[in-house]
């Protein structure tokens, strides 16, 4: 696996070595040991499958203490703009973001650390998208953030009136307005 630098220290992204011949491809997935060793010491404890179509938006989600949780995510089906917005206040990259193509083709991986909301715009007329989580959903530690706040700037690469939210979505404060946010000097990993 190569690890490939994001301009977020600890954001990244992780391309897979693919063995192909006329059968078909190989490559490994996920190793425990490898990513301790070139990303960072977490347990993923949680996977999870979402379907969606185009003009899909999910997001900008996080989940707070003592439930916050790292992601290793990954598109199976189709391509996604996959977003990681640092909401650790006191961080040098405090409000910037993330955004990169994960599609069936590139096989990419993209880790976002504890401290950052998560989101993806799906970009194909379907995309089946997975994720592994290093901590259990809890809905009473929920947080989100508003996937248009124009401070944020993010390009979703999708004409306004073509997006698709969840009615919950729909109602998410923006950041300078955000109760409740990261402490960038708090170890999020203990």
């Amino acid at each position: 696996m190569e690890l490939i630098e994001t301009g977020i220290p600890g954001v990244v992204v992780l391309q897979p070595r693919i063995f192909g011949d006329e059968r078909g491809y190989f490559f490994e997935l996920f190793s425990q040991r490898d990513f301790e060793a070139k990303v960072c010491r977490t347990v993923f404890v949680q996977d999870n499958e979402s379907k969606s179509c185009y003009g899909v938006v999910r997001g900008l989600h996080f989940q707070k203490p003592p439930y916050a949780q790292s992601k290793l995510v990954r598109v199976v089906k189709g391509r996604v703009l996959d977003v990681a917005v640092d909401i650790r206040r006191g961080s040098l990259t405090y409000g910037k973001h993330v955004a990169v193509e994960l599609s069936e083709e590139n096989k990419r991986q993209f880790f976002i650390p504890r401290g950052f909301a998560h989101g993806f715009a799906v970009l194909s007329e379907e995309a089946m998208f997975q994720y592994k989580c290093d901590n259990f959903y809890a809905p009473e530690c929920e947080g989100a953030l508003a996937w248009n706040d124009p401070d944020l700037g993010i390009d979703w690469q999708l004409p306004a009136e073509k997006v698709i939210l969840s009615e919950k979505d729909r109602h998410h404060p923006c950041l300078k307005e955000a109760e409740w946010l990261f402490d960038y000097n708090e170890n999020l990993y203990e």
